[in-house]
């Protein structure tokens, strides 16, 4: 039997706003942590709690329209790494159904908050550089532009492990300044073709494609604030780097340099591509200290998105293959989601969108139209890249929806009376005798029948 104080009260609603708070920082959209919040306040028979959520506010009331108690919190939260990630949903699940405390949900939330990443700095830095060579071989198949984006990668991913909320607002500018500089100079001795090419490996971790995609979700979602808050927050965050590159093109005259091209013999076998992608997951596991059991979930889910892009760009074109990508991997993520021994999403979404590459289309083509390279057309391109992407994803989403759930997830418009209203609605009878069908209509909606004293254990 679940203590009132801690399943009714403001233990409660503190509880529900950690777990609001600790989804929002692992990238989840508003509208998943609202659903989530509801199933956890019902499994604690609160079943009027009422959420509202937003990526910088929390509000929770619980106990109705007429004796109801709101708890609020607002401000930005930190970001999660993979594993903290992890133990979240795990957590997650034994709250939905009621089988952890809030006081010890709470403390266990405080407690992944404070995880020591699974491996120390150096395997997370050679991590990052892992990854970094692993997407230049995937664009540049060169020995050369491999060699450049390692060591890159280990400098960038030195410098991520500072953890310094002011410095992460002008992180983006410093990293792509200082390393389109190195590009720029490397790139006068070295045949690595476009330098703007290869400076999306070192920064793929910095551009906002998931954020730009949840948005664009949200906002099909009916989720406008949110979404277009994400939305602007994705494309300040792509000016911050393509300002980073264009303060370093013209520190060092890139605009009127001749860089060594490479040619077609210069290039690696196309194994080396499929090879890379290994290459990716084993870097991604290194560098965000990922639980074990992951690794193979985000393996099959990249080779999926890989193999993706390569269909679409043999059916649609580059702009668009990223769609075709994204529309085969959402579905295998969200499949992988619902397995008991699965993954969370966001675990093996955001490195298969990485290797799709869609916000790296949008940082040339910003950095090219505020130069005067082509312009709108290079602009055009880039947003209709990041755009294809985000369609496909929502694309994906309602295909797996619709092969799972069918027509149930479809609602009609209606407006419900408070708990308190439909129970002085009642007749006398009712209220003293209630049939059987009352009784299942009232379990299956989270309420007790009236004049019940009866509580439901967990499970």
């Amino acid at each position: 039997m679940k203590d009132d104080a801690s399943s009714d009260g403001a233990v409660l609603r503190q509880f529900l706003i950690g777990i609001a708070d600790a989804m929002t920082a692992s990238e989840e959209s508003v509208d998943v942590i609202t659903s989530t919040v509801t199933r956890i306040a019902r499994a604690y028979d609160a079943p009027d709690t009422e959420a509202i959520i937003l990526p910088t506010i929390v509000l929770i009331q619980t106990g109705g329209v007429i004796q109801g108690r709101l708890a609020m919190r607002s401000g930005g939260v930190t970001g999660l790494r993979f594993d903290q990630i992890a133990e979240l949903y795990r957590m997650i699940r034994i709250a939905e159904t009621g089988g952890i405390d809030p006081i010890d949900g709470i403390a266990r939330l405080n407690e992944i908050g404070a995880m020591k990443p699974r491996f120390g700095w150096l395997v997370r830095t050679v991590g990052h550089a892992l990854l970094t060579t692993a997407l230049a071989l995937i664009l540049i198949p060169t020995w050369q532009g491999a060699a450049i984006a390692f060591g890159l990668g280990l400098l960038i991913g030195l410098a991520k492990l500072v953890r310094s909320p002011t410095l992460q607002l002008i992180f983006p500018i410093i990293v792509a300044f200082v390393s389109a500089v190195i590009v720029f100079e490397l790139a006068h001795y070295f045949a690595i073709g476009d330098p703007l090419r290869l400076l999306i490996a070192p920064l793929v971790t910095f551009l906002p494609g998931g954020m730009l995609t949840t948005a664009t979700g949200e906002l099909a979602a009916g989720q406008v604030v949110s979404g277009s808050t994400r939305l602007i927050a994705g494309l300040v965050q792509l000016a911050l780097l393509s300002f980073g590159i264009l303060a370093a093109g013209e520190v060092v005259g890139a605009s009127t340099l001749a860089f060594v091209p490479y040619h077609s013999s210069d290039l690696l076998p196309w194994w080396v591509g499929l090879a890379a992608v290994f290459l990716f997951a084993a870097g991604n596991y290194l560098h965000f200290s990922a639980p074990v059991s992951t690794f193979g979930w985000v393996l099959v889910t990249l080779l999926v998105a890989y193999f993706g892009q390569l269909l679409g760009t043999l059916v649609l074109g580059s702009t668009l293959s990223g769609f075709v990508g994204a529309f085969f991997m959402t579905p295998v993520v969200l499949a992988i989601a619902t397995l008991k021994r699965g993954a969370p999403s966001q675990l093996t979404f955001l490195p298969a969108f990485w290797i799709l590459v869609p916000g790296a289309a949008g940082l040339l083509g910003l950095t090219e139209a505020v130069r005067g390279d082509a312009g709108l057309t290079n602009f055009g391109a880039a947003l209709t890249t990041v755009m294809s992407i985000a369609l496909g994803v929502l694309i994906g989403t309602a295909a797996y929806r619709t092969v799972r759930t069918g027509a149930h997830g479809i609602q009609n418009f209606t407006v419900e009376l408070p708990q308190e209203t439909r129970e002085r609605s009642q007749s006398l009878w009712e209220r003293l005798a209630p049939s059987r069908r009352q009784h299942r209509v009232s379990r299956a909606s989270g309420n007790r029948p009236p004049g019940s004293d009866e509580r439901h254990e967990p499970g």
